[in-house]
């Protein structure tokens, strides 16, 4: 039987944390020489260039306006101020034909990330009433060839949207640029913490931490267990009857939790907040072995449930010393697709589904139901024992997601999407999902293994290969898909 209650949702009971706002650098502008010869056409243009301001204010970004430019003196005071604001993407609106020595200042100098778009005022002109002041507002893509010549030749890596300013299409596009962009800034000023050690033999896991900053910036936290035992150590009874509470509140508990087990795993949580907190970290792996119930051991059995709540709040977690997957899984939180660490379960070919999960932490806001404390006497492939989550993700569509690398130590992004459908499911406390990738689940599992993911990824929630991809061009990482279009 199953300890059953009416659950509130996630949301309502575990604070989201609060992440930097996205900084977007803008800079509008036009050729000089057609203020004189067309008047109010300047004034026409600035406006739609307001407009472009509010809208990425809309999305919650903080917007770094340079302003309008007209030659390229005003361009290169624009590189400064967007130099000096450290943005995590720049924007250039060109609003009209200008030069091409115009926006390669800007390219060049800000140190951020360029997206060049062109939104004219309306889906078309009306040719009849047109002159050519009224054109030249609709003429925006015509520099574009040039400058994406010029940057090519300078190196520069070329991002474009062209639409008109209402276009929901070219919004949804820009959107996807805007996502990655804030996924480059949580990088760039996260903190990742790495607990432990690594899972002995686990090699593809191995991860050089200096290559955590110098790819993806951001610093590398390294923690010890026992910075974990001193604040385990300091949590009041209360305080632990409280964290107690809110499993119940969050979780169904199969009757095989065991009190202590669970009293235990709400002091271990209660620490590892502490943690995060003391040390300001943005994502942690950990693992350790143990030996002979020491607590050391105690200490690594007693972490799912602590990082089951950080990784719902927006703090992910992933066990098996896993860097790169609790990486990833920064990532998918960052664009509002969960992210649950995962592995491969079974191929289940009379449905033509890969089963995958976990056990150990979960990202409780993706679960399609209430999410299951099992309790657990013994962790496979682990020491120790405790309580362990259970879930499914959520029916629809999905993505997986990881972070690969090179033989010369580049990392890559590495997405594939499927469909979450009903079916069995393991009752072990795993994490376990029924994937459909549309072919043949020998075929995908041979792909998608071919790609140099690693043994463990995320699972997100939506399609999410085109932000990935940008996300992976904004940070100039290779990106692969698994379709079926590329088996072979």
């Amino acid at each position: 039987m199953s300890d059953t209650h009416e659950q509130a949702p996630i949301g309502e009971s575990l604070a989201r944390i609060t992440r930097r706002r996205t900084r977007v650098g803008l800079v509008a502008g036009g050729l000089g020489a057609y203020w004189p010869q067309f008047p109010g056409l300047l004034d026409q243009l600035r406006a739609s260039a307001r407009f472009v301001t509010g809208r990425f204010e809309d999305m919650g970004c903080d917007v770094v306006d340079a302003g309008f430019i007209s030659d390229p003196h005003d361009a290169a005071k624009a590189a400064e101020t967007l130099r000096v604001a450290d943005c995590d993407i720049v924007v250039t609106f060109l609003t009209t034909y200008l030069t091409a020595s115009m926006v390669l200042p800007i390219a060049q100098r800000t140190g951020a990330p360029v997206l060049v778009i062109d939104l004219q005022p309306t889906k078309a002109m009306d040719h009849a009433s047109t002159d050519t002041g009224k054109w030249l507002a609709y003429c925006g893509q015509c520099p574009l060839p040039e400058i994406a010549n010029v940057f090519r030749r300078g190196g520069i890596p070329f991002r474009s949207v062209s639409g008109h300013l209402h276009d929901d299409n070219a919004w949804a596009r820009i959107g996807r640029w805007i996502s990655a962009a804030a996924v480059r800034g949580v990088l760039r000023h996260g903190r990742h913490g790495l607990m432990g050690h690594l899972y002995p033999g686990m090699l593809d896991v191995s991860t050089d931490m200096t290559l955590v900053s110098t790819q993806l910036g951001g610093h590398m936290e390294v923690l010890e267990f026992d910075d974990l035992r001193v604040r385990t150590a300091a949590v009041r009874d209360d305080e632990a009857a409280d964290r107690v509470a809110l499993a119940r509140k969050l979780f169904t508990l199969d009757a095989s939790v065991d009190e202590d087990d669970l009293g235990w795993a709400a002091r271990v949580s209660l620490g590892l907040d502490r943690l995060v907190e003391d040390f300001a970290l943005d994502s942690v792996a950990y693992y350790h072995r143990g030996l002979e119930g020491e607590i050391h051991e105690r200490l690594g059995a007693g972490m799912i449930l602590g990082a089951s709540l950080l990784t719902a709040r927006g703090i992910p977690v992933a066990g098996e010393y896993e860097l790169r997957t609790s990486l990833a899984m920064l990532v998918a939180d960052t664009l509002g697709a969960g992210g649950s660490f995962t592995e491969l379960q079974a191929l289940n070919f009379e449905d033509g589904v890969v089963e995958m999960g976990h056990d150990g932490p979960a990202h409780l806001a993706i679960s399609s139901r209430d999410p299951l404390l099992r309790g657990l006497g013994v962790y496979h492939g682990k020491r120790g024992y405790g309580v362990s989550v259970e879930f499914d993700v959520r029916h629809g569509p999905v993505t997986t997601f990881g972070l690969g690398q090179e033989a010369d130590g580049t990392f890559v992004f590495v997405a594939s999407e499927g469909e979450v459908v009903p079916g069995p499911l393991l009752e072990i406390g795993n994490t376990t999902s029924r994937v459909d990738f549309g072919f043949d689940p020998g075929e995908w599992t041979d792909a998608w293994s071919a790609t140099g993911i690693g043994h463990h990824w995320t699972i997100c929630t939506g399609h999410r290969a085109k932000e990935l991809r940008a996300t992976a061009d904004l940070l100039g990482l290779p990106f692969r898909t698994v379709t079926q279009a590329n088996v072979l």
